[in-house]
């Protein structure tokens, strides 16, 4: 069974950082494209960072600067590092991880982020 379970959202005011990270099991980690994607109330869910299983990256307009994506093999785990936060970053972060040769899509149950004083 495969799992994706996100933590490190909380309360953090603008300008704060925090750091989230994704746990995963169930799944060859080194075979999966791995990304954070976030939703805000009222709006759809949006693609904010991206890694592939070669270790490129790239990220959303709003955020290139602020947010940096990384991933451990060894420890199948995937963080977003975010600086600089601002209002407009809250939002619910979910994980997801997708099969390089598969295409298969796996969703953690998000955690969120709330930017505010």
């Amino acid at each position: 069974q495969v799992q994706l379970v996100e933590s490190g959202g909380g309360l953090v005011q603008p300008g704060g950082s925090l750091r989230l990270s994704c746990v995963t099991s169930g799944l060859i980690f080194s075979n999966n494209h791995m990304s954070w994607h976030r939703q805000a109330p009222g709006k759809q869910r949006e693609l904010v960072a991206r890694v592939t299983s070669s270790g490129t990256t790239d990220y959303v307009d709003s955020v290139k600067g602020r947010f940096t994506i990384s991933r451990d093999s060894a420890k199948k785990t995937v963080w977003l590092q975010m600086n600089s936060l601002k209002p407009d970053d809250t939002a619910a972060y979910y994980c997801n991880a997708e099969g390089a040769y598969s295409g298969r899509k796996y969703w953690g149950q998000g955690t969120q982020v709330t930017v505010s004083s």
